[in-house]
């Protein structure tokens, strides 16, 4: 039977992303929710931080009454009480007073500024000389200087890093909603496929695809699952697509894009309860005889077998889909992308978009992307790689010295 599709463009594969839907949200303790995606949006409730606290051990006091001072001059002001650490101070402090006071103390009413240790020397115990002036809210944190009470501070479909689990932590949030972690089964296809723990006899090679896509996967984020190898047999691949389409929340075929076994994986696809075949292939190098299923809500895809394609592949297409199912705001972002100088001159076919492996190297200081030669079977070309360089369709090549931007593995 005739399956093949019309290959479609990057951009019209990116744009069937939307069809997919998140993940369902799940409550998760806060110690529990780092590099977690957001489920919802997170609103201030209360002035952070709720108080004027100082950035320096020294003096609170009134900036004004600091203005002129110097080593030759100084500020002499009366000593009022000692700010304790954690307490509200039970004084309001006068223009002609200091007060004693830790990092992190709460300034008493009546100052504004902290004078740092260093620029002062008690005279005796009622009086302390300021050798330097210092300006309104200076060493200090104003309150709501953070965060001002219903300001809208971290949107739903962020990461949690650090730094946002310590402003949820700065709320009182105890608990978090969070998209669940999708889980991806791969099944890895080919007579020819061997695991890993077996020495392949001649004609076998050992199983790295499988391996080298769990890794990404949980280099994402989301939960690999290995389903194991299927022969070149379309009852087998029916069988484990059927296995992985009840047990996973999206499916990678590893393999099941190439001449012969992509009849196999198109029937298979075909005969899958509730599911419907996207594409057959993309205009992409390498990896264009790449598949995509939707199976009820849940993306299934047929990478091709050279491990440098499949790994490509899921960086630029696979991962994207992957991003919107766990729920990020920004899945349609390549990421980082940095400038290089191209070391060399590069040949690419109009029509389709290439994407080249290159190492980075750094030259006097400037960057420089030196492309890595290699088939597409040879694993050593993505070790040795740290980026992607993306040639657009519409363009013949590049040549060396030209500006370029490329994406960081």
């Amino acid at each position: 039977m005739n399956h093949f599709f019309k290959v479609m463009g990057l951009e019209q594969v990116m744009g069937l992303a939307p069809g997919f839907l998140a993940m369902p949200l799940e409550t998760v303790p806060l110690n529990g929710a780092s590099t977690r995606i957001l489920g919802q949006d997170i609103v201030a409730d209360q002035d952070l931080p709720s108080f004027r606290r100082s950035t320096m051990d020294g003096y609170a006091v009134h900036s004004g009454a600091t203005f002129g001072a110097s080593e030759a001059n100084p500020a002499w002001l009366r000593i009022a009480s000692t700010i304790a650490m954690g307490e509200t101070p039970s004084f309001s402090l006068a223009s002609d007073e200091a007060a004693p006071i830790s990092t992190g103390g709460m300034l008493p009413d009546g100052a504004d500024s902290v004078v740092m240790v260093e620029h002062s020397e008690p005279v005796d115990e009622a009086t302390v000389e300021i050798y330097k002036s210092v300006a309104p809210l200076q060493h200090v944190v104003d309150r709501a200087e953070d965060y001002r009470q219903g300001q809208e501070i971290i949107k739903a479909g962020t990461r949690i890093r650090p730094q946002e689990s310590g402003v949820l932590a700065a709320l009182g949030m105890t608990d978090i909603q969070v998209f669940q972690r999708p889980t991806v089964a791969i099944i890895s296809t080919g007579d020819e496929i061997v695991p890993v723990e077996e020495t392949p006899v001649s004609g076998k090679i050992r199983d790295m695809n499988s391996h080298t896509l769990a890794a990404l996967i949980q280099e994402a984020g989301a939960i690999p699952l290995q389903m194991g190898i299927v022969k070149d047999s379309r009852d087998d691949l029916f069988d484990a697509c059927s296995q992985a389409v009840a047990q996973a929340d999206m499916v990678l075929i590893s393999g099941g894009s190439s001449v012969g076994m992509r009849d196999f994986t198109v029937d298979v696809l075909s005969d899958l309860p509730e599911t419907e075949l996207l594409l057959h292939g993309i205009s992409i190098s390498p990896g264009k005889p790449t598949i995509l299923a939707r199976s009820g809500n849940k993306p299934v895809w047929g990478l091709p077998g050279h491990v440098v394609s499949a790994m490509v592949v899921f960086k630029v297409v696979v991962l994207p889909f992957l991003k919107k199912l766990m729920g990020k705001q920004d899945w349609a972002d390549k990421g980082l992308v940095i400038p290089a100088i191209l070391t060399r001159n590069v040949a690419s076919a109009q029509g389709r978009t290439d994407f080249i492996r290159v190492d980075l190297q750094e030259k006097e200081g400037k960057l420089y992307a030196a492309p890595v030669l290699g088939k597409s079977g040879l694993i050593r070309t993505m070790v040795m790689a740290r980026a992607l360089l993306e040639i657009g369709e519409n363009v013949e090549g590049l040549e060396k010295d030209t500006m370029v931007k490329v994406l960081p593995m």
